[in-house]
């Protein structure tokens, strides 16, 4: 997606997604398919609940003493001979990695950071899909998610110019042809972390790929840039969320590879790097601690709440505008964007809790939902419109001689566009409302006039 796409307004970004039949196609495909292995993989894990609550407990407990972890992972990474750098916003993140990679004279690097002079190449297979296509991830794990196997065939024949058949191995085959040499002429590997172990100095990445352990050995320079909030205490704490993470996001029992990371490569080490930076990013999180959207930080990026969201599985990653999508995504956007960032993203929900449900460490999504859409009206974040028809209706819901007296004009006023007992196109402040649904019409009694008249018929 092109940055004049994610322009345009939500609204509109959403409706095209619902009228593009190969994005509903892909959509369907991958998100029941992940629904249906996470289902089984619980199923057949009697303990997993009990791991849910566990895992909640543990990084509440770690947001409790989230500098005292830091300090912690901090000295064993640099007792290890690594180096530690914060930086307070994405932009110093780049910064810091850009340095790196001009101090080592780097002209190519895997993984993804556009920085002057240095040709970054995406690894993963989904990121290297949306990397010559030209456009953003649409899921937290799956990044082309919304596009066929058709499509990326299309894709690696026109920017790869060999031709390529729509078989998820051949196409597999085509992409490790292209990438290995990537690995063996990169000076710098740049990762994520899904966890970092704070008693140990050790990065953890978990993948399905081998490309996370070819980054983190081949090139001569490893930099991991970590949110502050993946720190996890011990060995025995990140067992706990090992043991949940791939079946939530999967499905898996465990994911393919959990690569373990501490440090440059050291005396008689045959492989790894020669030298080995973390950077750990704030970007708003540590501000969050004591703020309203502090579960948010709990956050495994499984995106399990995602495959089962009603609105993500009709609209995909892309039509949100922001790099993470889904329910928990409103959430981060809103933590890292501010609240005007999300003023309709946070309606893109329907607060049905199947996101919840999903969650491995059980973030309450929608309550937190409830809580932006709050903060957007008292803000005036929300259209005057919006905001003046919710205030209408409160002081209406708050009167009963009003809602009578509604009720009744309701009858009159909907007959115009009412038919077979729904309410359809409704002009003005609820065109935008009516245009997508109907309403049941106004019943022709209300319920205390129904109960009136048969207490009347019981005296």
């Amino acid at each position: 997606m092109s940055d004049a796409e994610l322009a345009t307004p939500f609204r509109q970004r959403a409706g095209g997604a619902m009228k593009d039949a190969f994005l509903q196609e892909a959509l369907t495909i991958a998100t029941t398919k992940f629904i249906g292995l996470r289902r089984e993989a619980f199923a057949g894990f009697p303990e997993g609940e009990a791991l849910r609550d566990q895992a909640r407990a543990i990084k509440e407990a770690t947001l409790q003493h989230l500098d005292r972890h830091l300090e912690t992972l901090i000295g064993n990474v640099e007792r290890l001979g690594g180096h530690v750098h914060y930086a307070a916003t994405p932009a110093e993140a780049r910064s810091i990695i850009v340095d790196i990679a001009r101090r080592i004279g780097a002209r190519m690097a895997v993984k993804s950071l556009e920085a002057a002079g240095v040709t970054p190449v995406e690894t993963d297979l989904g990121e290297y899909i949306i990397q010559l296509a030209h456009e953003r991830p649409s899921h937290i794990i799956a990044p082309a998610i919304h596009k066929t196997k058709g499509q990326v065939a299309e894709l690696f024949t026109r920017e790869l110019k060999r031709p390529a058949e729509p078989d998820p191995e051949a196409l597999t085959r085509i992409a490790r042809g292209e990438l290995r040499e990537k690995f063996l002429q990169a000076d710098l590997g740049i990762t994520g972390a899904n966890f970092a172990v704070a008693e140990t100095g050790t990065v953890v990445l978990v993948t399905n790929e081998g490309n996370g352990r070819m980054v983190t050995s081949l090139p001569r320079v490893h930099v991991a840039v970590m949110g502050v909030e993946k720190v996890v205490p011990s060995f025995s704490d990140l067992m706990v969320f090992l043991a949940i993470l791939a079946k939530s996001a999967t499905g898996q029992k465990l994911s393919v590879y959990t690569s373990m990371v501490q440090g440059p490569r050291r005396a008689g080490e045959l492989e790894g790097p020669e030298e080995f930076h973390l950077v750990l990013l704030d970007g708003g999180r540590i501000a969050q601690i004591d703020g309203p959207l502090r579960e948010a930080l709990s956050c495994l990026r499984c995106g399990a709440c995602l495959n089962v969201c009603p609105v993500y599985r009709q609209i995909g990653g892309h039509a949100y505008g922001y790099t993470y999508p889904g329910p928990i995504g409103i959430l981060l956007t809103a933590m890292l964007e501010g609240t005007p960032a999300v003023k309709d993203l946070a309606h893109a929900s329907s607060l049905c809790g199947a996101c919840a449900d999903a969650c491995p460490v059980r973030i309450d999504i929608p309550r937190m939902l409830i809580e932006l859409r709050r903060e957007v009206d008292e803000k005036k974040i929300a259209p005057w419109t919006e905001r003046i028809a919710f205030t209408l209706l409160a002081k209406l819901l708050q009167s009963p001689r009003l809602y009578r007296l509604a009720a009744r004009l309701g009858r009159v006023l909907q007959r115009p566009f009412t038919r077979d007992g729904r309410i359809g196109r409704v002009p003005l402040v609820f065109g935008e409302w009516t245009r997508t649904r109907d309403l049941p019409a106004v019943a022709s009694r209300t319920f205390q006039e129904r109960w009136a008249s048969d207490q009347d018929l019981r005296s």
